[in-house]
């Protein structure tokens, strides 16, 4: 028997004016708002061992590691009679790309909102927390039920958006582009959680599809199709008539979604694929609303179904990735694998059929200048230390083909640490003249600009392994990071794994070796180099060799701890709303 409670709070954010979080834009500021946004909270508490878990899906573009540390600071500082730690918190979103931005202490993430903004950052830690310690007050026996199920193809929901990466893998059939619907995992998994009163407390989904039915004109926040799934789903279930549902919580949460777009319609006048409709929001509802049929259909058979039995378990590490030396079995025994600092290609500035980005002449002078760069740092490599120079060659070898950008790790641009002087014009992106003007006011500080340390995280609920992965990862990526899971817990009973995508921190994409070479989006969002997949895959399976373990026996990686940033340096680069 577990114990259960689930339980939300809004965290919209909606300051008119702050910059929007996932198509990278300076220009798509809110406006106003067309949902509210949620954070949804679930306690599963296993009494007879004690061990106790919170799972929180919010509505937002993806989780911050600095949101992450600060909610767990302060339940630990203000409830530390809860019990909850970094180990036992696991914080998802569900992706959307039409909710506010700047609540990242580092640099990246922030360029569009061009800033760190305290009351966003504030709003969404004061809806997580009062949303956990809600649901932990809310907490009575429960029932957990687990189910999957297969969308069938003629739905139209979820497409894949870089063909010709996905078929350079060597497992999967060869597809053409208008087969596109067939190239992505269609599976989605629910858990079912029902008080032992009957009381239908919640449910949590996962599948994976881009939260972007909603386009980069858009200045109205929003929840997008998953958040519309989670409104019908709730409205459903809480209209049972014995009231048994009246405060069912909802998740619809992020799978394996890194190369999946639920846009297929080339639109003529925006230039960019498109949902079912002209009208971008009528398309998130449209995509929501087949989402949500699998996700009742999942919800009422997983009532039939044994309930799941089996102890709560967690575990939870800390992997620097700008160096990561992956286990030979991922690297087809290549001894000399390894990740580096990250490094941004120009393929991401270059953006995606849903929202393209730098214009096709530009991005040829640019690969000029990066060929020149790289040439140059070949030749300053004969008269460095030892050192640079075994850098500079690691570089390039774990990063190749990619057209390095942003050294984020490194901090630079174009291949210098002072971006002011780039004399690339500002229309050619909104990022490069955000790094120029940032940079021009000494904003851009003197750590690096994006994550290099990450917590990977596995919860164990039975026979279910729920990995927390602090990135987005494509389809095959992910089919082959669950079996790496799955080859290690099946000896303790695990029978499924799922990827919670976008949870604890977010450090970029993770696509498989093949795919990375194409140099697609994706690839050149693939910031620690070609072999990210291959050290993704040998720390997770280091963390669930741990959960092999008893508890007192493990040792998971703690003493390297994510970077910290002080008032002060949030201060020099934050952006201050007013109303």
């Amino acid at each position: 028997m577990y114990k259960a409670g689930a339980a939300s709070s809004i965290i919209t954010a909606d300051y008119k004016g702050v910059g929007m979080l996932g198509y990278g834009l300076t220009h798509q500021n809110i406006e106003g708002k067309a949902t509210e946004l949620y954070a949804r909270a679930y306690v599963l508490h296993h009494p007879s061992t004690g061990r106790k878990i919170a799972f929180v899906n919010a509505e937002l573009c993806f989780i911050t590691i600095s949101v992450k540390q600060g909610v767990v600071k302060t339940l630990k500082r203000q409830h530390p009679e809860l019990g909850f730690d970094f180990d036992n918190v696991m914080i998802t979103a569900q992706h959307t790309h039409s909710g506010p931005g700047g609540f990242d202490h580092f640099g990246l993430y922030n360029l569009p909102v061009t800033g760190f903004v305290k009351q966003v950052y504030k709003d969404i830690l004061d809806g997580i927390i009062q949303a956990i310690v809600q649901a932990d007050q809310q907490k009575t026996e429960a029932q957990l039920y687990w189910d999957r199920g297969f969308i069938k193809p003629n739905r139209q929901v979820a497409f894949n958006r870089s063909m010709k990466a996905y078929n350079r893998n060597s497992e999967v059939e060869k597809l053409p582009s208008d087969k596109s619907h067939l190239a992505v995992d269609r599976t989605m998994s629910l858990l079912r959680i029902d008080g032992q009163n009957g009381d239908k407390i919640g449910s949590i989904n996962w599948f994976g599809v881009h939260t972007t039915s909603i386009s980069n004109d858009n200045t109205l926040v929003c929840s997008d199709n998953k958040g519309y799934a989670s409104q019908y789903l709730e409205e459903e279930i809480r209209q049972d008539e014995q009231g048994q549902g009246k405060g069912h919580l909802a998740a619809f949460a992020q799978e394996s979604a890194g190369d999946v777009t639920p846009n297929w319609i080339w639109d003529e006048n925006k230039k960019w694929t498109r949902g079912k409709y002209h009208d971008d929001f009528e398309s998130a509802k449209y995509n929501g609303r087949i989402q949500f049929e699998k996700a009742l259909e999942l919800y009422q058979k997983a009532a039939q179904q044994e309930p799941l039995q089996g102890e709560i378990d967690y575990a939870m590490t800390y992997v620097d990735f700008s160096e990561v030396w992956p286990d030979g079995e991922f690297t087809n025994d290549d001894m000399d694998a390894s990740t580096t600092p990250s490094c941004i290609g120009l393929s991401f500035f270059k953006g995606t059929s849903e929202g393209p980005g730098v214009p096709i002449i530009p991005t040829k002078f640019v690969a000029v200048a990066i060929d020149l760069v790289k040439g140059f740092e070949y030749l300053k490599s004969l008269v460095v230390s030892r050192r640079e120079r075994e850098r500079i060659y690691r570089k390039y070898r774990m990063q190749y083909p990619k057209k390095i950008t942003v050294e984020t790790g490194g901090r630079r641009v174009m291949g210098t640490s002072r971006a002011r002087y780039l004399k690339a014009p500002d229309f050619i992106d909104d990022s490069l003249k955000a790094f120029k003007d940032l940079d021009a006011k000494d904003k851009l500080g003197t750590k690096p600009w994006q994550p290099q340390i990450l917590p990977l995280q596995i919860i164990i609920i039975g026979k279910v392994a729920i990995a927390g992965f602090p990135s987005e990862i494509t389809t095959v990526a992910g089919k082959r990071l669950r079996q790496t899971i799955y080859n290690v817990l099946k000896q303790r009973g695990i029978e499924q794994v799922v990827i919670s995508s976008c949870a604890n921190a977010y450090s970029g994409y993770a696509t498989t070796y093949e795919e990375y070479h194409q140099q697609a989006y994706e690839g050149g969002h693939t910031v620690f180099g070609k072999w990210t997949l291959a050290a993704y895959r040998t720390k997770f399976k280091e963390l669930a060799e741990e959960l092999m373990k008893n508890p007192q026996e493990r040792n998971t990686e703690i003493s390297t701890q994510p970077t910290e940033f002080s008032e002060d340096e949030l201060n020099v680069r934050s952006f201050v709303y007013t109303e």
